[in-house]
């Protein structure tokens, strides 16, 4: 056991986690389409990295689904079609929902005032009526959720399941719900962690997934493999 007050190497991040995260965000953000090829060479050098570490990085996105790799042809960033939405948002109700139970039957009052938080910057990002406010505002909102069961292994699950939720939203921005409808939902989800009244949170997350589902293959153009 260590010493109380004994100084500990402090962990660094390596550059291939650093560049892991930057492609991350491009794809979440749609910076990185779906589709888009990735080309080393032009991306180590907007980067400035080299080879080596990037294409570490980019076999980490591989492994969470990100991209594909074609044979011969290099990587690409991953199409969702109407099966991979379905997929990611059951995955990311069975995550959140199991979230939902261990905040009613924890610390009730921590979650409060981080969600209560996350909720006001929703309403702050939905005053200004930019819909990529909104969503960073919607994600940290659910990041915060998961973050607030205490289990880190559900965080390292929602992280790439968000990121993946956001490249749906992304290219289907037409289908967002409208700014008052945003933050009723999740109003309504505090409101129930606020009441402790567990059923209807289970409910309402349920809701708020499926529904989002529907919106999305509903504004679908054609579905992609």
């Amino acid at each position: 056991m260590n010493s109380p007050g004994r100084l500990e190497p402090v962990p660094r991040r390596s550059t291939a986690e650093l560049i892991a995260d930057q492609l991350r965000s491009a794809i979440m953000h749609g910076a990185l389409a779906p589709g888009d090829q990735l080309g080393e060479t032009d991306l180590a050098a907007q980067l400035g990295v080299s080879r080596g570490p990037l294409r570490e990085a980019m076999q980490r996105l591989v492994q969470e689904g990100l991209l594909r790799s074609e044979r011969h042809r290099g990587l690409f960033v991953r199409e969702l079609g109407p099966e991979d939405v379905h997929d990611i948002y059951v995955a990311r109700l069975a995550v959140e929902r199991a979230s939902c139970e261990l905040i009613m039957r924890g610390n009730r009052g921590e979650a409060l005032a981080r969600l209560t938080a996350a909720l006001n910057d929703l309403v702050a990002a939905a005053r200004t009526g930019d819909r990529t406010a909104m969503s960073d505002a919607d994600q940290a909102f659910h990041r915060a959720l998961v973050s607030c069961s205490g289990n880190h292994r559900l965080e390292r699950m929602a992280e790439t399941l968000l990121v993946e939720a956001r490249m749906c939203l992304t290219v289907m921005q037409e289908v967002y719900p409208e700014a008052d409808e945003l933050v009723e939902e999740h109003q309504k989800l505090l409101d129930a962690i606020t009441d402790g009244d567990e059923e209807l949170l289970l409910r309402l997350i349920e809701s708020h997934m499926l529904d989002t589902v529907e919106r999305i293959n509903a504004g679908a153009p054609t579905a992609r493999n």
